[in-house]
């Protein structure tokens, strides 16, 4: 396999899907040196199936607003592999959303899901509508919508959709109810439920926590412990939410949060009325975090920036793709920020990973790092087959043992011979590997 070849293939057929062809890239060229020693996957032809969707859903979704107009949104639902288990993957309501996004991260989907050792393949779904702005029963219209054309292709050992950015609990809520009239079943076809109907404790919190456990072992590899270190994040939901509860319960001090208006520096780290602001900022629909400076006495608000220009010892991106670019990255490396880990799928450009890992930073991939949430949800899935429901401490127990097994894995492929760990290439080979022997033993 030629990584060059293969993309120049795709590039002819995808050139308009830019963030598809960029998640592609970066695991080939991590790939191709192992994949080269095993002719049994050229033989297979594995390489060309694993980089090209099962099948993609596109659909019109007609939904009436509040005026009892008509609105038309477009809906995907991409279902990229499932050698490993039921395709899982969240769905989005963004007006971002396009077919190269949710290539991209149902592509990703399929290697973090591998890492996190549970049955599930990967899948990725959503929409360019946004809830933002309005009301509840017109956000319920467009899940019923939604799920009226999706239905008949998910369910609990087919595909389990969960949430992803515009979709929490209240959206699963009202998708999750629409699928029990229509399919007449009552099972854990979707992740991210209230927890009083069939949901797992910790999932809101999963994707921030299991990013900081990864964290934490990338230091203590090191010699370090999370106490005692400042600590910037990107975004202000639920990612950043948990990311900023378990940093903070662990000794670390949280001294940035952000938003598309800039970013809040508070020197005094974050505290539990402060996180517990997150949330109210986060229910506002006015995706802004300035309200925090005018709350919170001693913090800044730093309008049009990000926080990766800040001095701190670990930066973690939590909000969206391409977040963190090659100059943010010369920034962290000048401030001698000791770790940057991709809590956001994809959150750091080509350019800012190569600066990163060409500096021998400790830098870790999204599909390592926030597989806390996926991880979560699959042991959600768990006990929904058991008809059982876990402790919280349970649940967080099995979490951290997830983290801990899956930073393993990346010592065992990204160790290099200076004893340097490229955690991007541990991640990709580990899940690749895993994915693609799974395809060689149940044939073409």
């Amino acid at each position: 396999m030629k990584v060059e070849q293969v993309m120049d293939r795709l590039c002819a057929k995808y050139g308009h899907e830019t963030e598809y062809l960029q998640a592609v890239r970066e695991v080939l060229e991590s790939v191709e040196e192992v994949y080269n020693l095993h002719p049994e996957f050229e033989e297979a032809n594995i390489i060309e199936r694993i980089v090209e969707p099962d099948r993609i859903f596109t659909f019109k979704v007609v939904w009436h607003d509040d005026k009892g107009r008509t609105q038309v949104n477009t809906g995907y639902r991409v279902q990229f592999n499932n050698a490993l288990g039921p395709y899982k993957g969240g769905v989005r309501f963004h007006p971002s959303v396009t077919l190269s996004t949710l290539k991209f991260l149902g592509f990703e989907q399929t290697f973090k899901n591998a890492l996190t050792t549970l049955p599930m393949g990967g899948a990725k779904g959503g929409s360019d509508f946004s809830p933002k702005g309005k009301s509840k029963a017109e956000v319920m219209r467009f899940c019923q919508a939604y799920i009226t054309e999706l239905w008949r292709h998910i369910g609990a050992e087919t595909d389990v959709p969960a949430g992803d950015i515009g979709v929490a609990g209240r959206e699963i809520g009202f998708m999750y109810g629409w699928y029990k009239k229509l399919a007449r079943e009552n099972t854990g076809v979707f992740t991210g439920k209230g927890t009083g109907w069939g949901g797992s404790l910790i999932r809101p919190e999963a994707t921030g926590f299991g990013a900081v456990y990864f964290v934490q072992h990338i230091l203590q590899l090191h010699g370090m412990d999370m106490a005692g270190q400042t600590v910037a994040l990107s975004g202000f939901g639920n990612v950043a939410w948990g990311a900023a509860l378990k940093a903070t319960e662990l000794g670390a001090k949280v001294v940035a949060i952000s938003g598309p208006d800039g970013y809040i520096y508070d020197e005094q780290g974050l505290n539990a009325e402060k996180i517990a602001f997150m949330t109210e900022l986060r229910d506002s629909c006015n995706d802004v975090v300035a309200p925090y400076a005018e709350r919170f006495a001693g913090a800044t608000f730093v309008a049009g920036k990000k926080p990766w220009e800040l001095k701190v010892d670990v930066a973690m991106p939590c909000a969206i793709q391409n977040e963190l670019d090659g100059s943010d990255a010369r920034a962290l490396i000048a401030n001698k920020v000791r770790c940057v880990a991709e809590v956001s799928n994809m959150g750091c450009t080509p350019e800012a990973i190569s600066e990163l890992v060409g500096h021998k930073m400790l830098f870790a991939p999204g599909k390592a790092v926030n597989a806390g949430g996926v991880s979560v949800s699959g042991l959600e899935m768990s006990q929904n087959a058991m008809k059982y429901s876990w402790t919280r401490e349970e649940v967080d127990g099995k979490l951290r043992q997830i983290m801990s097994n899956i930073h393993e894995a990346c010592l065992k492929f990204g160790r290099q011979p200076d004893g340097y760990v490229s955690y991007v290439k541990g991640a990709n080979i580990a899940g690749f590997m895993k994915v693609a022997q799974a395809m060689l033993e149940q044939g073409a």
